[in-house]
C-alpha cells in the first residue's frame, strides 16, 4: 500500500492537556481523505503540525516517504493549503497575491495563474482589492493559491465554508477532477458531510482528539441500511401500531417526529395503510438507505462519545 501522508502516534498537548492523542491516519497517494468530527476534535490542529505550523509534542508526520523534523521545509513545496482560512494582502488584488505566492515558492510557470484563477471560476478580479472580496470569493481565491505551483498534496481545513450551492458543487467537481485526472492527494475537512460522502475515498473519524475510526467510503456504502421513515406528530400511536397490529420490532424513534423502520418484510404501502387506518397522521413517509451522516452519529452517539 503507497501512503503519501501518514501520522505516527501524533499526539500534541497543551499546558500539560492533550488536545490529540496518539492519532494514526493513512493517506493514500491520490485518494480524496475526508476528514471529520465536532468543532474542537482537533483536525484543524492534527492539520497545522503536517504543515509544520505548530509542532507535535510526540509521534510522528511522515509524508512523501520521509519523517517531518523542525527544520523540514522543503516537503512543503510539493504540498498546497488551507488551514482555518485564507489569509491574504488585502489591499493587493487576487491576482498580485498569486504572483508574490508563486514567487516565494520559487515557481515560474506564468499560465498557472490563470490556469487556477480560471480553475475555481474566479471572474473580474484583475483590478479588485482583496478587501472588497466577499467570503466565498475568498475561499475560492485561497483555493486557487493552493493550486497554484501543483502540488502533490493538497490539505483543505472546511474549503467550502462560505460558499452558495452552486460554489460548493463547482469545487465539489474541482476535488473529483484534481483527484482523479491529476492524481494530486487531498485531505479534506468539512461539516457538510453530504459533500464529503459524495467525493471521499476514505473517511478519519476524530473526537476528543482521538481518531475513533479510519475506512473507506465503499465499506461505509456496503454496510448502509435499507429503512422506512415515517413523520407524524403522532409517533407515540404510530409506534403502537406497529409494535401491536404489525408485529414489527424493528424501529427507532429519532426525535419525537420521525420514526425509523428497519423490518424489510412488510411494504411501504402496508405500513401506510395501517397507520391511517388507525387514525395516524402521516406527513410523509419514504424508504431511504441510511448515509454517511448516520453512520457518523451513530459513532459518535452510539459510542457514547459527545458531539
Amino acid at each position: 500500500m503507497s501512503y503519501i501522508l501518514r501520522t505516527i502516534n501524533l499526539t500534541k498537548s497543551y499546558n500539560g492537556k492533550e488536545v490529540v492523542s496518539n492519532v494514526n491516519m493513512n493517506i493514500k497517494k491520490g485518494e480524496i481523505y475526508g476528514f471529520l468530527g465536532p468543532n474542537g476534535a482537533g483536525k484543524t490542529t492534527i492539520m497545522k503540525m503536517m504543515t509544520n505550523l505548530i509542532k507535535p509534542t510526540c509521534g510522528e508526520i511522515e509524508i512523501f516517504g520521509e519523517k517531518i523534523s523542525d527544520t523540514s521545509y522543503e516537503f512543503l513545496k510539493k504540498l498546497g493549503s488551507i488551514i482555518e482560512y485564507p489569509v491574504f494582502y488585502e489591499r493587493l488584488t487576487g491576482r498580485e497575491n498569486l504572483e508574490l505566492h508563486c514567487r516565494y515558492m520559487g515557481y515560474r510557470d506564468k499560465n498557472a495563474i490563470d490556469k487556477a484563477i480560471d480553475f475555481v471560476n474566479l471572474k473580474n478580479i484583475d483590478n479588485k482589492l482583496v478587501k472588497d472580496f466577499s467570503l466565498g470569493m475568498k475561499q475560492r481565491l485561497g483555493i486557487a493559491r493552493a493550486i497554484t505551483t501543483k502540488p502533490e498534496v493538497l490539505i483543505l481545513d472546511e474549503p467550502i465554508n462560505g460558499l452558495d450551492p452552486i460554489g460548493i458543487k463547482e469545487l465539489r467537481n474541482l476535488f473529483k477532477i484534481l483527484s482523479n485526472e491529476y492524481g494530486i492527494t487531498i485531505l479534506i475537512s468539512s461539516h457538510i458531510l453530504g459533500e464529503i460522502e459524495q467525493i471521499a475515498d476514505t473517511i478519519g473519524i476524530i473526537s476528543n482528539g482521538r481518531l475513533i475510526e479510519e475506512v473507506s467510503m465503499q465499506s461505509i456504502k456496503e454496510c448502509n441500511t435499507e429503512y422506512i421513515e415515517i413523520f407524524t406528530k403522532d409517533y407515540k400511536k404510530a409506534s403502537y401500531i406497529l409494535s401491536n397490529n404489525l408485529n414489527i420490532s424493528s424501529f427507532k424513534v429519532m426525535d419525537n417526529r420521525s420514526i425509523r423502520i428497519y423490518e424489510t418484510t412488510i411494504s411501504q404501502s402496508v405500513i401506510s395503510k395501517t397507520l391511517i387506518l388507525n387514525d395516524v397522521t402521516i406527513e410523509e413517509i419514504t424508504k431511504k438507505n441510511s448515509s454517511l451522516e448516520d453512520h457518523y452519529l451513530n459513532l459518535l452517539n452510539g459510542g457514547h462519545i459527545n458531539a
